[in-house]
């Protein structure tokens, strides 16, 4: 018991300083305006649903690594729509990964968050991004095998996406006491996100076999080439999670959807920032 409570007081410092740096961060997007929240399309706007929380709110002990604002993504570039480095998600999902977050706080280990709630906007910036052929800079980390003409083809990049409905998270486990995962140096040499731990880009992970956002078959859940601690880390993460209602989607060993879904057939557009859903 010692350890986790050291572990809490370690994680609620952070999640505070988190609250206070992000909440007063530049570049948040003004909070007026609706939703038009549509069945079965897109939706702009710039404030979210009543139904969508920070996580932060809910799970405040929860590690954040909000990789699509920084330039470590598979474009090289901070992409549209994320204001701030702020978890986004429906109110039932956001409860539910609390519940999984004290059953890995009690093992000594906690969740860490990649991406959750991703406007439409992101999305069409992916797209416009895989269809332009000729940049490459990130393939040797995050596609080295994949031609990049394939993306669409075998279904690593689409139109649309389900982290737009808001019930969708990408997510890992790290080991308590957390380490600093080292800042990401636009330009610097990339490993293969395939390649082993010590090797890969130094993410404070647990070893789950390739990094996160790796366009390789080595990503699928249960690949049977990932075997031992690795597949043992995999398998801890979906049950830990599947415990609590997400189902995990067998191509990518990171990616859970929190069901029923609260917008099954809606695909938002309000940008990611504290604004967004301030008073929920």
């Amino acid at each position: 018991m010692t350890r986790l409570a050291s572990a809490l007081r370690t994680l609620a410092a952070t999640a505070a300083t988190l609250l206070a740096v992000t909440a007063a961060a530049p570049g948040a997007s003004g909070a007026t305006g609706t939703s038009g929240v549509s069945k079965g399309s897109r939706t702009a706007g710039t404030t979210a649903p009543e139904e969508f929380v920070a996580l932060p709110t809910v799970a405040p002990t929860i590690i954040h690594d909000m990789r699509y604002l920084t330039p470590h993504n598979f474009m090289g570039e901070r992409v549209d729509g994320y204001d701030q480095p702020l978890c986004i998600l429906t109110r039932p999902a956001a409860r539910a990964l609390a519940r999984a977050q004290w059953k890995l706080l009690l093992k000594g280990y906690s969740l860490k968050v990649y991406d959750c709630y991703r406007p439409q906007r992101a999305v069409d910036h992916f797209v416009r991004w895989a269809k332009d052929l000729q940049d490459e800079r990130m393939k040797p980390e995050f596609y080295p095998q994949v031609d990049k003409s394939r993306l669409f083809a075998d279904g690593y990049i689409a139109e649309k996406s389900g982290h737009s409905r808001g019930s969708t998270v990408d997510l890992t486990i790290v080991e308590l006491p957390a380490r600093p995962t080292r800042p990401y140096v636009p330009g610097e040499r990339l490993m293969p996100c395939y390649a082993p731990q010590g090797e890969r880009f130094r993410d404070n992970s647990i070893d789950m076999g390739t990094g996160y956002d790796c366009f390789d078959t080595l990503s699928h859940t249960d690949d049977p080439r990932v075997q031992g601690e690795q597949r043992a880390n995999r398998q801890l993460l979906k049950s830990t999670l599947a415990d609590v209602g997400f189902t995990n989607l067998p191509e990518e060993w990171w990616h859970f959807t929190h069901k029923p879904e609260v917008f099954p057939d809606t695909y938002f557009d309000f940008p990611v920032s504290w604004r967004a859903v301030a008073g929920h």
